[in-house]
């Protein structure tokens, strides 16, 4: 029975989360999270976040991926149901405070926090994978080239 309320919340999940989702333009979501104040943050440029976006979800808002744990992640950053938010199937530490569906429509601001609080708690990006492997050590500028973005000079700025 609970494997039949697992699709179901699931294929749920992926219906009311497509109506409002977005692919975002590489610029177009340069500037969204220069403008929500990640230029900078944590020692992290544009660049860094743009990579991870790229890589954790394609810049798709609607992305979910389903982990051998039973776990899942959610959205533009790929937020783990187990840590960040609640999608009332994993047990999870909510620890940002979210519903896991908020993080699938166009709607960024949430996912932002929630990366935000990803970085401030791990004290780095390494909490991505996909950071670890395709952009610490990079030239991440290549992701907002072009884009309009003007940015901090000084990334060892480390308040939170």
């Amino acid at each position: 029975m609970q494997t039949w309320s697992t699709v179901i919340v699931i294929l749920a999940t992926l219906m009311v989360a497509t109506v409002d989702a977005k692919i975002y333009e590489r610029c177009e979501l340069a500037r969204k999270l220069a403008k929500a104040g990640l230029n900078g943050f944590g020692g992290y440029s544009i660049g860094d976040w743009m990579c991870v976006a790229h890589y954790e979800s394609g810049f798709d808002t609607s992305f979910v991926d389903h982990n051998p744990d039973g776990s899942s992640e959610y959205g533009i950053f790929q937020l783990n149901s187990a840590w960040w938010c609640n999608n009332g199937v994993t047990p999870t530490q909510n620890l940002c405070h979210l519903n896991c569906n908020d993080l699938l429509n166009r709607h960024i601001l949430d996912d932002i926090m929630c990366a935000k609080r990803v970085v401030t708690l791990h004290k780095s990006m390494k909490a991505w994978d996909s950071w670890s492997r395709h952009c610490a050590g990079h030239d991440t500028s290549e992701w907002f080239k072009g884009c309009d973005v003007h940015l901090k000079t000084d990334l060892s700025n480390t308040e939170w």
